[in-house]
């Protein structure tokens, strides 16, 4: 076989153990740069498998005994513009999107890949937004928290338990809440991929209605040009009016 005819082989993995068994006996020093690419490439994705099924501890636990469990997530707290969004996603043990992980941890492009996907693969999928004007009123976290409770409501199915990341949902249902959350649960996770992206849409198509503040490059967080654009022209209706810098400009 010529390298090119191994490159494609191995690309394409479609490779035995014996014909990995021969390739690594081929003394030619590109095939062999292309074998040890190709065992590095398995290592990374045998760990990302072992971390992925992982993940699913604490859904299994539910599962074991016939209860759906629903993961919940939030994105939203800390800007100073902008809804507040929840999600609440029902995955079973068919769920194989192994590049879902903490949204924090994902490029935006991986994001909107995995979010279409995280929506067909899902058993159910909830969504909670609670405006800037509620937040203003009842304060951010208790606005999260009744942003979670719509989320989980507005499920097709109704979960048995919930796997909440570090929050109490005003429900009248089982939850474990887990300190970083989305990097030890896969549902968890997904909520926390459905959640930004879907707040991320909200925020670009604020950034049509409002272009000065760069809303659809910094999703309502307090950056240089958010702010310089503040202090010009003032808060508009989605500002949180309790949050500072944006405080200092409510007369």
């Amino acid at each position: 076989m010529t390298i090119k005819e191994i490159k494609e082989l191995l690309n394409n993995d479609q490779v035995s153990d014996e014909e990995l068994k021969k390739l690594s006996q081929d003394s030619r020093s590109g095939v062999q740069k292309l074998l040890q690419s190709y065992i590095r490439k398995q290592e990374k994705l045998a760990q990302k498998k072992a971390e992925f099924f992982t993940r699913f501890k604490y859904e299994k636990e539910f599962w074991k005994k016939g209860q759906i469990v629903a993961g919940v997530d939030e994105v939203g707290r800390g800007p100073l513009a902008g809804p507040v969004v929840t999600a609440a996603v029902i995955i079973d043990e068919n769920f194989d999107l192994l590049e879902v992980n903490d949204s924090k941890k994902l490029s935006p492009k991986r994001r909107l890949e995995l979010y279409p996907k995280i929506l067909q693969q899902a058993v159910a999928v909830g969504i909670g937004v609670k405006s800037a004007k509620v937040i203003d009123k009842i304060n951010i976290y208790e606005a999260d928290r009744l942003a979670m409770k719509d989320a989980v409501l507005n499920l097709s199915q109704k979960p048995d338990a919930l796997l909440v990341d570090a929050m109490n949902v005003p429900l009248d249902v089982p939850q474990t809440e887990l300190i970083k959350g989305d990097a030890k649960s896969n549902s968890i996770a997904a909520a926390s991929i459905v959640a930004k992206v879907f707040r991320d849409k909200l925020m670009d198509d604020y950034d049509k209605i409002y272009p000065e503040y760069g809303f659809s490059k910094n999703a309502g967080y307090g950056t240089k040009i958010h702010i310089a654009a503040l202090n010009k022209y003032g808060p508009t209706p989605i500002h949180r009016k309790t949050f500072a810098p944006v405080s200092n400009k409510v007369k």
